[in-house]
Parts: structure tokens; C-alpha cells; sequence
């Protein structure tokens, strides 16, 4: 499968994003989805994911009641929505997928990444 992401840019601090992630291919309803966030100078970050099957969504702590994850599969495509943002939000944004995975925080498990959209959120 191939990921392109998308619906990044600057926005002041409390104000919201959505982020796409498209995907190719038919099976996309068998891929989970994790969407990770990487700052300068910083690893990179887990933020959330949706899982493959019946969905389910994970969070990070740092995230959780702020970003929504969510998917259309008939459209192959994930959401990032982002509420609430912060400074410390800035990062680019990359999706990823995972065929074999359920859910997963650890970014080496999923096999497959779109190229990354920044986000800078102004104080």
C-alpha cells in the first residue's frame, strides 16, 4: 500500500487541522493505521492509531481528548483531526500501516509511511 498524507500548515495555538491520509490499493480496511509526529532534533512520536477490522482507537497521553483518529475505508483514506493545538504540537505529521499488526505504538512495526506533512501551531 502507498500513503500520502496531507492537510498540514501553520495555524495559531487553540485552533484545529485535519490531516488525510490516502492510501492505495483495495484492502485497506485490513491495514491498521498509526499516525506518528516527529520535532526537530526529536524522535519520533507516537500519536494515535486506528486498528484494521471493527475499529478501535488508541492515544497517546499526550493527545487524548484533544485528536481524533478515524478512517473511510470505502474512500481508503485515515483522519487526523486535531483540536486544541499547542506549541508543542509543531512536528511533521507522518501515517503509517500495518497489515499484521492490531495496534501498535512502536513505529518499527509498521511497514508502510506516507512522506509527512508539517504542522506548526503559533503561540
Amino acid at each position: 500500500v502507498q500513503l500520502q498524507a496531507s492537510g498540514g500548515g501553520l495555524v495559531q495555538s487553540g485552533g484545529s487541522l485535519r490531516l488525510s491520509c490516502a492510501a492505495s490499493g483495495r484492502t485497506f480496511s485490513r491495514y491498521t493505521v498509526g499516525w506518528f509526529r516527529q520535532a526537530p532534533g526529536k524522535e519520533r512520536e507516537f500519536v494515535g492509531c486506528i486498528t484494521r477490522g471493527v475499529p478501535r482507537t488508541y492515544y497517546s497521553d499526550s493527545v487524548k481528548g484533544r485528536f481524533t483518529v478515524s478512517r473511510d475505508n470505502a474512500n481508503n483514506t485515515a483522519y487526523l483531526q486535531m483540536n486544541s493545538l499547542k506549541p508543542e504540537d509543531t512536528a511533521v505529521y507522518f501515517c503509517a500501516a500495518d497489515q499484521q499488526i492490531y495496534a501498535s505504538a512502536n513505529p518499527t512495526q509498521y511497514d508502510y509511511w506516507g512522506q509527512g506533512t508539517q504542522v506548526t501551531v503559533s503561540s
